[in-house]
């Protein structure tokens, strides 16, 4: 690493500063806040952090990120340029930093002069040196009242009160390596430090990871248990950063050991001032330093990549991905769709001399929207995944005989078969109905297909399909399926477990929906007393997908006796995604409305949701919509499956929730 450089001191100094790295690994005394949310802003100051509410909203360049202060569906997309506007004029005291840093030839807080020769010895010290200035310390919150005049002490009396308040003042540190904190179990102890790590840089140039390299000096303790953690998982948001971090792990191979995920889900050259062939010339990021990267990290457990990187993506790089990295259980290949990657990624598979007849680690894989590969290529990956758990082929052209070529031995538990065109609907449902890798374990299913290119499901595919759904199933997708009325007393169990539904292009009526929220009602007296009705069990439903439901209009759905889906019945209903014919007006009234209904309009890319405000339901427990099966994602209504744990972002939460 290299050597700190120097900034001023301000006038003030508080004593606790701290040291950073930025992005590239070099050593620099940067502010930072102690907060895992907050990061220095790439405009202000060198000895200065960012100070403002908006400091937990971690951008990444070119990205789509869900915002964590905001209600459901709200997103934060920085990929489009924003009009820079002037920033809001301050006072001086919100201006003073919120943190400082030491110059290079700072020597320590117990070097100051006071004025004179003596050396400051204390805080107290400190304390009254800055009570001289005009506005005494930075981070004092209330100004120091000046003291009232009092008799002189005697001598001796006030020898043995300086005495007394010096004993005070003296820190009992501990030694070195027994510190409470040191002393913590290493299972504790990584735990904590985990709590810093960032998933989502702050962009493509501004320093990430500050509070960690600030542990990493702290202590040896911390700097070991704190080393294994900023490895574990790398994001490289450009090219530049992978450069540095491949020739540090270069220099340093242990530390190749302790990645565990290589992530380019937030990689993007926008932004750096290149063209297209600058950034093939500066051969930063490409097939050879990618697999001379590879080849450095032996424990790799998850290798995430995307459209971004896949010139980058060579036969090597493939084969060493299924072949040389015996730990690997998650690959995503999101968006790779080019020839070229199609008939590399296919000639890997033939002509590898080591690929196994099985493949036991890999567990979840995701080739969504990687539409050019040949149907050959699943039929031969699919059969060697013996523990396969998360499959994502949306929009590619698996075939029948590969779906059903998969092991019975596999557990899945997401799946996605979305726009796949060379499915049959009968297929589709017999595979779902008797296959037993996913009988009884299936939790996310998406089925969404759009009705006027190819429909998968027909009405009798649905008739056969519902009944055979699985209890576990938490998230089911049955967008441009021909669902009408006649299935909806079928429907009515799914929502007993089911937190989202999807059921785009329904011809489902306001009264077919509140069945899924209100009890129905027994016909006739006699059929009551013949057979009591079943008690009824609240819906569960979180999400609803309605989009497209042409029965559905403004009209209905804020009438209450028609539609019930905006009343409190239908509550633990957070969204209910619906067509821009009806957002649109939608948006327009929440303008215009002097009384606010109770739900918001929340829009990204082509889609766009009707939220239920939390302030609504007070008396509620307000859920954040977190999900373990939702693997990191909060909001409601994500289209590709996740293969990592991990804060969503990048081009995948591009391909989530905003297509």
């Amino acid at each position: 690493m290299s050597a700190a450089t120097t900034v001023p001191i301000p006038t003030h100094k508080p004593p606790h500063a701290r040291y950073a790295t930025a992005a590239s690994g070099d050593v620099s005394p940067i502010s930072t806040n102690t907060s895992r949310n907050a990061s220095p802003s790439p405009h202000s100051p060198a000895c200065s952090s960012q100070n403002s509410r908006s400091s937990s909203r971690r951008e990444s360049f070119g990205s789509i990120k869900e915002d964590v202060d905001g209600i459901a569906q709200s997103f934060l997309d920085t990929h489009i340029d924003q009009t820079p506007q002037e920033p809001p004029k301050r006072s001086p005291v919100d201006m003073q930093p919120d943190f400082c840093c030491p110059c290079g030839g700072f020597l320590g807080w117990k070097q100051i002069r006071l004025g004179g020769k003596s050396l400051s010895k204390s805080y107290s010290d400190l304390r009254g040196l800055g009570s001289m200035q005009a506005r005494g310390w930075a981070w004092d919150n209330t100004p120091q009242a000046a003291s009232p005049p009092s008799k002189a002490l005697p001598v001796e009396v006030e020898e043995e009160v300086v005495v007394e308040l010096k004993e005070e003042e003296v820190e009992q540190k501990p030694a070195a390596g027994t510190s409470p904190l040191e002393r913590l179990p290493p299972e504790v102890l990584d735990y904590l430090i985990s709590m810093l790590a960032i998933d989502v840089p702050p962009n493509g140039y501004a320093p990430r990871n500050v509070d960690l390299i600030a542990c990493l000096l702290a202590s040896k303790t911390l700097h070991a248990a704190t080393l294994g953690v900023l490895y574990r998982n790398m994001t490289f948001p450009h090219s530049i950063i992978f450069s540095k971090a491949l020739q540090h792990m270069s220099r340093y191979p242990a530390l190749g050991t302790l990645v565990r995920r290589l992530d380019f889900s937030h990689f993007t050259s926008v932004g750096l001032g290149r063209t297209k062939q600058m950034n093939s010339e500066i051969q930063n990021l490409t097939s050879k330093t990618l697999l001379q990267c590879l080849n450095l990290l032996p424990n790799l457990k998850e290798c995430l990549l995307q459209e971004h990187v896949e010139g980058d993506i060579s036969m090597e790089v493939i084969q060493k991905l299924f072949t040389g990295l015996p730990n690997l259980f998650a690959v995503d290949f999101c968006g790779c769709s080019s020839q070229s990657f199609s008939g590399l990624f296919l000639e890997a598979l033939i002509t590898s001399p080591g690929l196994p007849a099985t493949l036991p680690n890999l567990r979840r894989v995701s080739l969504h929207e990687c539409s050019s590969l040949p149907a050959s290529v699943f039929e031969i990956l699919l059969p060697r995944l013996v523990n396969l758990t998360h499959l994502d082929v949306t929009h590619t052209q698996i075939s029948e005989d590969a779906l059903f070529s998969i092991p019975e031995s596999a557990k899945i538990t997401h799946l996605s078969l979305s726009r796949c065109s060379r499915l049959r609907g009968s297929r589709v449902v017999e595979f779902l109905s008797t296959h037993p890798a996913v009988t009884g374990s299936l939790v996310f299913l998406n089925l969404l297909t759009d009705p006027t290119r190819s429909r998968l499901l027909e009405e009798e595919n649905v008739h056969a399909l519902l009944p055979n759904l699985p209890t576990t199933l938490r998230s089911l997708n049955l967008g441009g399926a021909k669902v009408t009325s006649a299935h909806t007393h079928a429907l009515v169990p799914l929502t007993k477990h089911l937190e989202e539904l999807g059921l785009s292009s329904c011809e489902l009526t306001g009264q077919d929906i509140n069945s899924f929220f209100v009890p129905s009602r027994p016909v006739t007296e006699e059929l009551t007393s013949s057979h009591p009705p079943e008690p009824w069990v609240p819906s569960t439903l979180c999400y609803l997908d309605l989009n497209k439901a042409n029965q559905l209009t403004i009209g209905t759905i804020f009438n209450p006796n028609a539609c019930v889906i905006l009343t409190q019945q239908s509550y633990p209903l957070q969204v209910i995604e619906f067509s821009d014919k009806l957002i649109a007006p939608l948006r327009e009234r929440s303008r215009t409305a002097r009384v606010s209904p109770g739900w918001t309009v929340r829009e990204l890319g082509r889609r766009g949701w009707y939220v239920r405000d939390p302030a609504s339901m007070p008396e509620v427990m307000l859920d954040d919509g977190a999900r373990s099966w939702k693997m990191g994602a909060r909001w409601w209504g994500m289209r590709k499956i996740p293969v990592a744990v991990g804060d969503v972002g990048g081009l995948y939460g591009h391909y989530m929730f905003k297509k």
